[in-house]
């Protein structure tokens, strides 16, 4: 790739972020997106430090109007996308009893449909780069339970978009896999054990040190290792890896 350009979503916080500093490596421009651009800004500043030209775009991927005006900026700016991270895309973890329809309704319109309408106003200048495309899942597509019910649904919808992109990726030239991390401390990771930990009679960090014991992992991801997986999906040496769902969670699923 000569000048490659990369969009990743999701980038002003957590695994967002770290994959944004790694690709600064491998990309001479990435294209940062997300709703707070405060946050957007601090990331560009370390993809800049890192090597690579930053374009920000403060946008809410859950209007339907948001994914052909990235495309656009991304295109006015540097004429070409070469990978597609679709990251963004926070879902409640709340029980599935308790979840009202505009909180079901806010996790799909911007984890799910964000990634498929960007994905899609993306396509024909990925399909002209013979790109690549990633769609952050969660490996609770593979376990779905009442008290995070709708981040299970959902990332396994994700991961059944990203086949079927995969599928017509084959004849475009557009290669496309799905990512589906364990337990990764981030800020919202952290927020989920203050909301947790009174749930259980436990201080937060009774909750902290619990959680990997009952999941049965040895410690919390990192972003920076999602990062790394991340990076690899978008290299030339990952190129016959399509329509792949990877699991990258500390050993939590113990299923074939």
């Amino acid at each position: 790739m000569s000048n490659p350009v990369a969009v990743i979503t999701g980038a002003s916080q957590g695994i967002g972020r770290a994959t944004a500093v790694r690709l600064a490596r491998d990309f001479s421009a990435l294209v940062l997106v997300a709703r707070n651009r405060k946050n957007l800004e601090q990331t560009a500043e370390a993809v800049k430090t890192a090597g690579a030209q930053a374009l920000v775009i403060d946008i809410d991927l859950g209007d339907p109007s948001a994914a052909q005006a990235v495309v656009d900026q991304a295109l006015a700016a540097f004429g070409r996308i070469d990978a597609l991270l679709n990251i963004a895309g926070a879902v409640p973890q709340i029980d599935l009893f308790e979840m009202t329809d505009a909180q079901w309704e806010g996790g799909l319109a911007l984890k799910l449909h964000g990634a498929r309408r960007l994905t899609v106003a993306a396509w024909p200048a990925l399909k002209a780069a013979k790109g690549s495309v990633v769609l952050m899942s969660g490996n609770s597509a593979l376990f779905p339970k009442a008290p995070y019910a709708a981040v299970g649904t959902i990332n396994a919808a994700i991961v059944a978009l990203a086949k079927a992109f995969s599928d017509r990726g084959i004849a475009d030239g557009v290669q496309v896999n799905s990512v589906l991390p364990g337990p990764v401390m981030t800020g919202r990771r952290r927020s989920y054990l203050q909301h947790w930990a009174p749930l259980h009679d436990m201080t937060v960090e009774e909750a902290t040190a619990n959680f990997p014991k009952e999941a049965g992992i040895a410690r919390y991801g990192e972003p920076e290792e999602i990062a790394e997986l991340m990076a690899f999906l978008v290299s030339p040496g990952a190129r016959w890896m399509t329509g792949s769902a990877l699991r990258m969670d500390g050993g939590e699923v113990k299923s074939i």
